[in-house]
């Protein structure tokens, strides 16, 4: 009889060599399959696939004016594993560069912390944006380091030194980047900011590639099967942008040495016409191997060039906002158009008013002559019309609807449904922050009076009062503003809680505004203008300036804001800037050349560098230097 230890044995053996098989089936599977090094190495023994990459999409203004297009540019990619008997020295000098910087950057292409899809097998990026003249030299002379390859891309040229903001940069991709989109690889160039961004998918086309075959010495024969497994690259999209270049430029001249933005829309499309922010850059500085350099300078500039002004920073509206007060006390009933106030001028209070005029004042008159006491009393009967109820509940509510009508012009949140890069929300303060400051009853229409004429809490973009300017202009509602000519945007309208009879009062008011008030002395000559100037009270400095409107009164074709910090009487900067802004996009060119000049060679800010001054900056605008 068979011993039973020795039979139990046998299957603990067969076992054993069945596992031992499985694992070397799973190894071969997972080397084979699963794991690409091996197959990297065997591939780039016969081929080398050359990345072709596409030109990205040029951009236009809104006239067919081309804006952005491409140029040449080069980049040094090495496998390491072909890397043999490399004359290091010579390679640094044929480059311009020194050992130091050669042995830094390899050390760090190897580094897989700071490279995480480093391969010895595939090419990696060594030297990037080299242009034609960097290139020359070491073009004839490739042959004698292996393992490094020249790759063609393009670089972004600019046809004017103008609309950085807007237009944004391209830039080398992040991580984060890299783990969002698999068409990336470590060393591709992104849209960073601006248009660039938002639309990259579209502007950056789609990569090609070109097979090579090597022979036995990993030498360049030529292409495999005559190019029958290339696949060639797509260019990128054009893209036309809503931008007018003359505006935009005149914007940026008048803004000059000033701090401050200005954004125009068409109210009808809300199409954005100028979107300037003051100081800004050249974009150019912003390509090609500076740009590292010259991105580490703007962001350490006091003045903050950087930030986009118009969409990011965040101003009291001041007496601007009186035209939205107006427009929301009508509509909740605390005022109509008879509703009379007094005014005691600079004896008013508890706010006083800042100009001598008569007494009780009408809604017609307050627009007109920015009376502070109209509006103060208009807010209070608004918040008080039903009293304050039982632990304030009935002021409360009606704060809160008061809120949501501001809300419905577009301020306190960003425009996200349109493709404006970088946006601040601004802010409409809430119930929960006052009861957090003052408890639940501790505040009342006194507390917060100074909402009543667009200061206190209060916080816009000069993007929000643009658009705010469309709203009026278009008695109720707004197209999202937006960039792209393309995209019309039209199904996106957006209706305020406002209805619209109520806006006629508000449109006259502020036609006389720019007929008989404070905005009357840079009105555009033969053209039919309504306004708000705003003198903004800033607790770090001189008050900010600020000019809100649109024209023709009867058709308008443009809504604007303009800001400049720390410039003093809203009438004294902004309006003017407005003014010739609104003159140059309707009549075609600017006659009050005098003003023109004053304005835009007047320095407001010795933090804001000042741009190269054009020879004669009135040819330059009117279009024949252009």
């Amino acid at each position: 009889m068979i011993n039973d230890s020795l039979q139990n044995r046998r299957y603990v053996i067969a076992g054993i060599i069945s596992v031992v098989i499985a694992l070397y089936i799973i190894r071969l599977f997972s080397i084979q399959v699963i794991e690409t090094k091996y197959k990297q190495g065997a591939v780039s023994n016969a081929f080398l696939n050359k990345t072709l990459y596409p030109p990205r999409g040029l951009i236009y203004d809104r006239n067919q004016n081309l804006l952005v297009y491409n140029k040449p540019a080069y980049d040094i990619a090495v496998i390491m594993r072909e890397i043999h008997d490399l004359d290091t020295l010579a390679f640094c000098r044929a480059l311009n560069i020194d050992q130091t910087f050669f042995n830094k950057r390899m050390a760090e292409i190897k580094d897989r912390k700071k490279n995480l899809g480093y391969s010895a097998y595939t090419p990696q990026l060594f030297l990037t944006q080299l242009d034609i003249q960097d290139i020359a030299t070491i073009q004839q002379m490739m042959y004698k380091f292996p393992g490094f390859y020249i790759q063609s891309r393009t670089l972004r040229e600019y046809a004017y030194p103008y609309a950085a903001h807007v237009l944004g940069s391209i830039g080398e991709i992040s991580q984060s980047r890299l783990d969002e989109d698999n068409y990336y690889v470590r060393g591709d160039y992104v849209g960073r900011d601006g248009l660039e961004y938002t639309y990259e998918k579209d502007l950056r086309g789609e990569k090609g590639v070109e097979v090579l075959l090597r022979d036995a010495k990993g030498r360049i024969k030529g292409k495999y099967e005559n190019g029958k497994h290339d696949v060639a690259s797509k260019t990128g999209k054009n893209l036309i942008t809503t931008l007018d270049i003359q505006l935009q430029m005149l914007g940026e001249q008048l803004l000059n040495g000033k701090i401050g933005g200005i954004v125009a829309i068409e109210p009808k499309t809300g199409e954005i016409l100028a979107m300037v922010s003051s100081p800004t850059f050249n974009p150019s500085s912003l390509v090609g191997r500076q740009r590292t350099k010259n991105y580490i300078k703007l962001a350490n500039d006091p003045a903050k060039p950087l930030l986009n002004r118009a969409t990011q920073a965040q101003y009291s509206p001041g007496s601007t906002f009186k035209t939205i007060q107006a427009l929301v006390c009508q509509q909740m009933g605390g005022i109509d158009t008879k509703t009379l106030f007094p005014c005691n001028g600079p004896a008013s209070s508890p706010i006083k008013c800042t100009h001598h005029h008569g007494s009780p004042v009408n809604l017609l008159n307050a627009i007109e002559q920015s009376c502070n006491p109209y509006f103060w009393g208009a807010f209070r009967t608004t918040l008080e019309k039903d009293g304050y109820g039982e632990k304030n509940k009935n002021f409360k509510r009606n704060y809160q609807i008061w809120r949501s009508y501001v809300l419905s012009f577009g301020f306190g949140k960003k425009f996200t449904d349109g493709d404006i890069y970088q946006q601040s929300s601004g802010n409409i303060p809430t119930e929960k922050y006052f009861n957090r400051y003052f408890g639940e009853t501790g505040w009342r229409a006194m507390t917060i009076r100074s909402l009543a004429i667009g200061q206190g809490e209060i916080l816009v973009t000069p993007l929000q009062l643009s658009n705010a300017m469309a709203i009026i202009a278009n008695k109720g509602y707004f197209v999202t503003p937006h960039l792209n000519k393309a995209d019309s945007l039209l199904n996106r309208v957006h209706r305020t809680s406002v209805e619209k009879n109520y806006f006629d009062i508000v449109d006259e008011g502020m036609w006389r505004v720019c007929e008989f008030g404070t905005a009357r002395h840079y009105k555009v000559p033969n053209l039919s203008m309504c306004g708000k100037t705003g003198t903004v009270q800033n607790s770090r400095g001189k008050d900010h300036s600020i000019f809100v409107g649109y024209a023709p009164r009867e058709n308008p074709q443009i809504a604007i804001a303009v800001v400049v910090e720390n410039a003093g009487f809203g009438a004294t900067w902004a309006l003017p800037i407005a003014s010739l802004m609104i003159e140059r996009y309707i009549n075609g060119k600017i006659e009050r050349t005098d003003l023109l000049e004053r304005i835009a060679s007047a320095t407001l800010s010795a933090s804001a560098t000042r741009l190269t001054n054009k020879t004669n900056l009135t040819d330059f605008i009117n279009g024949q230097d252009f």
